[in-house]
């Protein structure tokens, strides 16, 4: 390196960072996240506190085909009946959401104006009388004993925000998305943050909060994200409870899966950028360092692909290591585009990828061009 010119040494600095971070995100960080976890006990408490009065909210738009199986569940699950409260906040239903949720036996069906998913949950819990706060998808089918496992963990009073083990179920036609295999991966890391420090991001289907934890965030900024990273730094933890399991249908095709990402990431660019995330006060060492492996990295993943690309093209003839690395960033590129013709797991993964890191990359330009609106609407298939 010492012979070549200032602009090559740059370049090569440029893609091996690139490329290192990449790995790292993906790979690195998870293993070092393992063989850290397995230095220390189980980080969930696990004992009995009791049967508090819990109040499960679910914010529903137009959700009449799925809400009345969705109450039944509910109140199917191993709770006493007493201290349950279902309480379905309809945002803005121009169906009978609200009709058929009553029918059903919710306890409490709000008929709330056209808001977004945060300030019907808002909602939901200024209705609520429960004590720790229970939150769902209206698609989402808990196990009979999930609540009780996903309570056990407030006995621990330091513990803000618990989220379970969401298993997603294909649809007819749905062997195109690999939502799934992501998704064991993703519930992997989650464990093991969990049990060093606290989950770096949750999931709607099936998560509770403490009501005197409870945030009012920003309507655009959704809980997954902006909550857990938020009770660390109120000095809260925020786990995981893999025996707090749901389910919930998948969205069948992977273009059905990009939309919904790219939606999604609209909704959670704000957090990373302006929401909180990047500041590292109140953290500590260990949970900052989860948050700018996982998250930051993560969403830094389109901007240093192309990165990678364009330095390695520009490295072309430098050495054989970079026409090697260019035909492998290439034939990511070639098998996505395959996997758009031919079903096999392989290409699939790849178009999965390539799909998921475009996703961010769009969820960014539609933010930074038209912001981010509050409402939401189910993707097609999940119903």
């Amino acid at each position: 390196m010492g012979d070549n010119p200032p602009s090559v040494v740059a370049v090569t600095i440029v893609f091996w960072v690139s490329v290192g971070l990449l790995v790292y995100a993906h790979a690195g960080y998870p293993l070092l996240l393992a063989l850290l976890a397995r230095t220390v006990p189980e980080g969930v408490p696990q004992v009995s506190g009791g049967t508090p009065a819990v109040s499960l909210i679910v914010a529903a738009h137009n959700e009449a085909a799925v809400i009345e199986a969705k109450v039944a569940n509910a109140l199917a699950l191993d709770w006493p009946r007493p201290n349950l409260e279902v309480v379905v906040a309809c945002d803005g239903c121009t169906d009978d959401t609200a009709a058929r949720a009553r029918d059903a036996g919710a306890d409490v069906v709000l008929e709330l104006s056209r808001r977004g998913k945060v300030r019907a949950q808002d909602a939901g819990v200024e209705a609520a009388r429960g004590e720790l706060l229970g939150f769902s998808d209206a698609n989402a089918s808990w196990d009979a004993g999930a609540l009780a496992a996903l309570a056990s963990p407030f006995a621990d009073p330091g513990v803000g925000y618990a989220c379970g083990q969401v298993r997603f179920v294909r649809a007819a036609g749905g062997a195109d998305n690999q939502e799934g295999v992501y998704w064991r991966y993703e519930m992997a890391v989650r464990r093991w943050e969990s049990r060093l420090r606290s989950v770096t991001a949750g999931n709607g289907a099936i998560y509770a909060v403490s009501r005197e934890a409870y945030l009012v965030v920003d309507e655009r900024m959704g809980h997954d994200l902006s909550f857990p990273f938020n009770m660390v730094k109120r000095g809260r933890r925020a786990v995981y409870v893999p025996g707090a399991r749901a389910t919930e249908k998948m969205v069948p095709t992977i273009g059905g899966e990009f939309a919904r990402k790219r939606r999604m990431t609209s909704h959670a660019w704000p957090i990373v950028l302006r929401g909180g995330m990047l500041s590292p006060r109140g953290y500590g060492l260990r949970y900052a360092w989860m948050i700018y492996s996982h998250r930051v990295l993560r969403y830094a993943g389109p901007a240093l692909h192309v990165a990678a690309l364009a330095a390695n093209i520009a490295l072309v003839g430098q050495g054989l290591v970079y026409e090697v690395t260019l035909a492998l960033q290439l034939a990511l590129v070639l098998a996505a585009l395959a996997g758009m013709r031919l079903r096999l797991r392989a290409l699939l993964l790849a178009r999965y990828y390539v799909a998921m890191n475009a996703s961010l990359a769009l969820g960014l330009w539609d933010y930074l061009r038209r912001g981010t609106p509050p409402g939401w609407e189910a993707p097609e298939g999940t119903r």
